[in-house]
């Protein structure tokens, strides 16, 4: 008898890859999926029935802009009557009280707004969207004002992490039950800019000092997640749970993914969703099992006594740094390739390059 894998707790649905933002770190791959070949409303229903019948508990409704799909409501709609916890992951540019109302009376449970600093002037430049900081303003204040429950997610790096303080107090501000200080991870857009991008160590240090100090102050009233850049790690973080273990990510145009990076590995034949069901692919694909547990795991990861904790760090990050997805992560300090760690932290001493910013037909060959 086959032994099957748990299925997954969530569910990331990445309806679109059209965002009115253009991002530097956007973790979408660099080569954006258009209009035409996003999945249909009716496709998206059927992957949301799938997931339920599966055991998915939780949907993430993602993009790009997922507000940016006519449908949005018409999805949570059909995630609430299937019993599923709905969030909305969101630059909430697109967010006024008319669609607001409509995603509330959808079924909508949670929202979570990513800002791109706490000073308007830096958030609209990161962004390169005039006038998004105040939008995201008003659009916190309505989810506010609506009950919803309202995530505060700011993505940090060298031109923001000083404001950290800030972003805490306008979490603080908007009775966020949670907040998430988030590094930049470097795949994708963020790898492409990753010299513009990286805080230097002392910048990092104090970052964790003010988290640390506003977790104790705030415990109780406000959960602070904070995610640090594994340029500056000991220890690998434990990627999604481990791959293809509690995590499914489907891409706008139907490919199933352990995770939201996993397209920048070329050798791999993603699945579409277009022709195989949810459950075959979790259950069955090569590209799920390949680095599913720990018996792929190279030396030292095999007789690692963290195997089961770190899963062998992240396959994206070793592929991007090393060239091969099997090798242990880098950001490991007992991996072979730990120093390619070290020499890119030195970028973060020079001064940063201007932006690539995130947009269809990018000037891909300037590498930041």
């Amino acid at each position: 008898m086959v032994n099957l894998p748990d299925p997954p707790m969530s569910l990331l649905l990445e309806l679109t890859h059209r965002c009115p933002l253009q991002c530097p770190y956007c973790s979408n791959p660099l080569k954006l999926e258009r209009a035409g070949a996003e999945l249909s409303t009716d496709e998206w229903v059927s992957v949301l029935d799938q997931a339920a019948a599966l055991g998915v508990l939780q949907v993430h409704f993602s993009g790009g802009e997922p507000m940016a799909r006519p449908d949005l409501p018409d999805l949570v709609r059909h995630a609430a009557s299937l019993g599923l916890y709905s969030n909305l992951i969101t630059s909430a540019v697109l967010l006024n009280p008319r669609t607001l109302a409509a995603l509330a009376d959808a079924g909508l449970d949670h929202v979570q707004i990513s800002f791109q600093d706490a000073d308007a002037e830096g958030a609209d430049r990161i962004g390169n969207y005039a006038g998004g900081h105040a939008k995201k303003l008003a659009a916190a204040e309505l989810v506010r004002d609506a009950g919803l429950a309202l995530t505060l997610n700011f993505v940090v790096h060298r031109h923001n992490i000083a404001r950290v303080p800030q972003m805490i107090a306008m979490g603080e501000a908007f009775g966020a039950g949670r907040i998430e200080i988030a590094n930049v991870q470097y795949y994708g857009w963020g790898l492409l800019n990753r010299a513009a991008l990286l805080p230097t160590r002392a910048e990092l240090d104090a970052c964790t000092a003010a988290v640390f100090a506003a977790r104790e102050r705030l415990r109780g009233t406000m959960v602070i997640d904070y995610v640090v850049p594994d340029y500056y790690a000991a220890e690998p973080k434990g990627c999604m749970g481990g791959w293809a273990r509690r995590f499914v990510n489907i891409s706008p145009a139907g490919r199933v993914l352990p995770c939201h990076a996993a397209e920048t590995l070329p050798a791999f034949a993603w699945p579409s969703i277009r022709e195989e069901t949810l459950a075959d692919i979790w259950n069955h694909s090569e590209p799920f099992a390949r680095y599913r547990g720990t018996h792929w795991m190279p030396e030292p990861c095999k007789s690692c006594d963290r195997r089961e904790i770190d899963w062998g760090g992240c396959r994206c990050q070793a592929f991007a740094l090393t060239g091969d997805a099997g090798r242990t992560d880098p950001a490991c300090e007992l991996a072979p390739d730990h120093a390619i760690m070290a020499e890119a932290a030195q970028e973060a001493e020079a001064p940063p390059p201007a932006f690539v910013y995130r947009r269809v037909g990018a000037n891909l060959g300037v590498m930041a």
